[in-house]
């Protein structure tokens, strides 16, 4: 009877397909994932970055990597190797016998398929006559012909063959085990069971790496630690801020590897503290009085205060300032967080909006190495302390990037007359390469009929557009400095809103009535020969299109077949005209539902423009915040959204409930920088809230006439009849 064998592979002919499969996994992927980019293309895309961030900390550090870094090429030999391996495994593949092959005594006998019976035994007796033992043939070989001969001659043999692919009958399934057989030797044992040990280590790593992070990659133990403070301290000062943050377990060495605890820091850190000034080292509250809290709140305090470290604790710098902007960011969330439970719960104070505010101004701050006070004109190159005074004095008055963009070039270079020609270019290159945003809002309730109707508890939609270009061509910059008439793209943007307004102005006046009915009107009472005659004269001078010839045709219409068509054709006008605004309403509403759809599907990038900092140790990328806030009760009426995507055009859609009350509210819709200071903007937004339609009880939908119903009753009772009457006949 058949039965089952599983074997191991002892000439170790299937280990090698399992190992070139093996190989294979692990190589193809990790080329493409792991091989280094192209370093040519990155030198180039750092040539043309030269000329603007050549100063910056982050370009000088990537330059040097760069440079000097191996790790490309041991990634190369690596991959190479493991290429190597793979192709000289498929290549031994490919030499393998086939063991298994199917069996066929034709092929053994060497006739060919269907040969008769004469000869088939003819020529057993040939090959009998030379590979018998006895005449010194090969016996295994000798014993295959006589199998075969059976096959093809015995009725049994014959039958078994064609029935199970071997003479003898149905034999034991073969099963074999892809593996050699010295695995399960009990010699080699111990090797077998030290061997998969050695890849626990990384599996716990990563396992234990994932509990303890959160999808932001910051630990979930500095989440709680923020949301205790935020709780704790609902309106949070910018240094208080700074102790929470610099008391992040990212900067504990018990927490994080990658912060370390030297045994210098006890000499300079305390002389760090001598030199700042105003750190409260005497604070006792945990964490803040821990020494790696200490240490990074030291640290940060002197990055913005751009003061020279030492080179043991620059790398430890380094490392807080270049962890800071996360964690900022995962405050911010934090503070939106609370809000939220506090609006939906009740039962606590929300952070005030202050409080969120400052860790997106912190986020500026550490990115350009500025105290809070400091001119933002520190941020250019070139800018020291002692040259603020030329640029706030009398004559100037500039204290602000925009305020030194709207200088004419010649009182420009007047002011920085301080700078050489090559610092001068320099720092109009960095100028020009900020940006500059452009922010449009739309007031809209969608889903409702009527969308500009905002009505207490609706879901209103704020969308957003932001376009982003250069400061220096939103201001005009032409042959390496700015024109003169920095504002004629203002002056054109008022002009264009007055005819608009003049244009919605036509629009809204009425219509002049035809003579004959102006007459009835006067007759009547209603109206006066004079306001006809005042309507007309205001329609001429509004400077309407038609001709003296069409007016005098329409004031000789007199019989009434005219004056019907007239009235006719203005009826028709009118619903033409509401008929085209529900249809631009529509497609405005598809247009929307179609932009979001596609946001949902669509992943962009979140690499979009180079921030120029002087004193960030990474290549940062310029992101921002956009939200809408009341200001009067320090609250939050929208939460921040982080904008990542932003290159040229992006627009954002921000919902939040209309209040409960009717009335007019003001709010305001911000949008700050995480990178710039000086460059956030603040626009108004009236909120209009009417009272909410009532629901209306018997709606007309629901008004069925008495005719149907009667009918419904008489199908219903039918029904019933029929189906007694065919019960009684089932009985």
């Amino acid at each position: 009877m058949a039965g089952q064998q599983f074997q191991y592979d002892d000439s170790g002919n299937t280990f090698f397909y399992f190992l070139t499969s093996f190989v294979g996994l692990i190589v193809i992927p990790a080329t493409y994932y792991l091989w280094p980019r192209d370093q040519n293309a990155e030198q180039l895309r750092l040539k043309s970055l030269r000329k603007v961030h050549g100063r910056c900390l982050w370009y000088r550090l990537r330059l040097m990597k760069a440079q000097q870094s191996i790790i490309p090429t041991l990634k190369k030999a690596a991959l190479l190797f493991g290429w190597a391996v793979f192709l000289l495994l498929a290549y031994k593949v490919s030499k393998l016998d086939r063991e298994y092959q199917e069996y066929n005594p034709y092929e053994v006998l060497g006739l060919d398929q269907g040969a008769s019976v004469s000869e088939i035994k003819k020529q057993y007796r040939l090959l009998s006559l030379k590979f018998h033992p006895d005449k010194g043939g090969d016996e295994d070989l000798f014993m295959r012909i006589a199998k075969a001969h059976s096959a093809l001659t015995n009725d049994e043999s014959r039958q078994n063959w064609e029935t199970y692919g071997n003479p003898d009958g149905p034999r034991a399934t073969s099963f074999g085990i892809a593996l050699p057989a010295w695995i399960v030797d009990s010699k080699n044992s111990m090797l077998v069971c030290i061997f998969p040990v050695r890849f626990y280590p990384p599996v716990g790593t990563w396992w234990y790496r994932s509990i303890r992070y959160s999808g932001d990659q910051i630990l979930i133990n500095t989440t709680q630690l923020f949301m205790h403070f935020m709780y704790k301290t609902p309106n949070m000062n910018m240094k208080r801020l700074s102790m929470v943050l610099t008391a992040a377990f990212e900067f504990d060495p018990r927490s994080n590897k990658e912060a370390t605890i030297r045994p210098t820091d006890n000499i300079q850190v305390p002389q760090l503290i001598r030199e700042l000034g105003n750190i409260n080292v005497k604070k006792k509250e945990p964490p803040f009085c821990y020494p790696y809290s200490l240490k990074a709140r030291v640290l940060v305090m002197a990055h913005l205060a751009r003061m020279e470290v030492s080179d043991d604790i620059e790398e430890d710098q380094r490392f807080v300032v270049r962890k800071s902007p996360a964690l900022l960011q995962e405050m911010v969330n934090v503070g939106c967080q609370l809000t939220m439970m506090a609006n939906s719960r009740g039962g606590f104070h929300a952070p005030r909006l202050v409080s969120i505010e400052n860790c997106m101004k912190l986020t500026q701050m550490i990115v350009q190495g500025l105290q809070e006070s400091k001119s933002p004109l520190l941020q250019l190159p070139h800018f020291e302390e002692e040259h603020l005074r030329y640029c706030v004095s009398k004559k100037y008055k500039v204290r602000s990037l925009q305020d030194l963009v709207s200088l004419k070039d010649s009182d420009r270079r007047s002011m920085l007359r301080f700078l050489g020609e090559e610092k001068y270019d320099e720092v109009m290159a960095v100028l020009a390469s900020f940006p500059s945003i452009t922010m449009d809002t739309k007031l809209q309730v969608l889903d409702d009929e009527d969308s500009n109707n905002i009505t207490a508890g609706s879901i209103v939609t704020v969308t957003v557009t932001l376009t982003r270009k250069r400061m220096a061509v939103r201001e005009g910059w032409r042959n390496g400095g700015f024109k003169t008439k920095a504002k004629v793209w203002q002056n054109k943007t008022k002009a264009a809103k007055k005819t608009k307004q003049s244009k919605k102005k036509k629009l809204t006046k009425k219509k002049p009535l035809p003579l004959p009915a102006a007459k009835a009107k006067q007759a009547n009472g209603s109206a006066s020969g004079s306001e006809v005659v005042a309507v007309a004269k205001e329609d001429e001078e509004d400077g309407s299109d038609k001709g003296s010839e069409s007016e005098e045709g329409e004031g000789n219409k007199d019989s009434p077949s005219e004056r019907d068509e007239e009235s006719d054709k203005q009826s028709d006008t009118e619903q033409d005209e509401i008929a085209g605004d529900d249809e631009e309403e529509w497609e405005a509403l598809q247009q929307s539902i179609q932009r979001r759809e596609r946001a949902l599907l669509e992943t962009k990038s979140k690499v979009t423009h180079p921030v120029y900092s002087l004193y960030y140790p990474e290549e940062k990328h310029e992101w921002w915040w956009l939200y809408i806030a009341d200001r009067k009760d320090q609250t939050l009426v929208s939460m921040p959204y982080h904008v990542c995507t932003l290159k040229d055009t992006e627009e954002v859609e921000l919902k939040f409930p209309a209040p409960s009350k009717t009335g007019n509210y003001q709010y305001s819709v911000i949008l700050r920088s995480d990178s710039y200071l000086g460059l956030d903007q603040i626009r108004p937004l009236k909120l209009e809230v009417h009272e909410a339609k009532a629901v209306l009880d018997n709606h007309p939908q629901w008004d069925i006439p008495e005719t149907e119903e009667e009918d419904e009753e008489q199908e219903d009772s039918d029904g019933i009849e029929e189906s007694e009457e065919e019960d009684e006949d089932n009985d």
